[in-house]
């Protein structure tokens, strides 16, 4: 798998939420993706972004643009430093939340996307990387 040209976002604020947001989208526009293919991997990328700040305590996402043979997608690998996930699979699941929202965002993004990966352990940050193919 290559990358064809990448960006980093920054992601310490609300603002910068809205700015992965329409990061991703242009991204998503550029290889073509359909409106529905975008919305969802812009949601993804909103939720994700929401959680580096959250639980994280900020970080960055880097955007990919990559190839895998014929196909074309949109890679985003965020990161942060923050305290780790103590049980990612606890995580995962719908209705689980260590914070006030409704428990979806981890299982909700990894649905919205064709691969999700996700690194993580307590006092060593997470990373979580998704893609979404044409």
């Amino acid at each position: 798998m290559s990358a064809e040209s990448h960006e980093s976002v920054e992601i310490r604020s609300s603002a910068d939420v809205v700015a992965v947001r329409q990061a991703t989208r242009a991204l998503a526009e550029r290889v073509g993706f359909s409106l529905v293919d975008q919305t969802k991997l812009v949601t993804a990328a909103s939720e994700l972004a929401r959680n580096t700040i959250t639980y994280g305590g900020g970080g960055s996402v880097r955007l990919e643009v990559v190839e895998n043979g014929a196909r074309r997608g949109v890679r985003l690998s965020f990161e942060d430093q923050g305290p780790g996930i103590q049980d990612v699979t606890l995580a995962l699941k719908d209705g689980y939340t260590t914070g006030q929202g409704l428990g979806l965002g981890l299982g909700g993004a990894r649905r919205l996307v064709n691969d999700f990966t996700i690194e993580s352990a307590p006092g060593s940050g997470t990373r979580v990387v998704i893609a979404r193919w044409r």
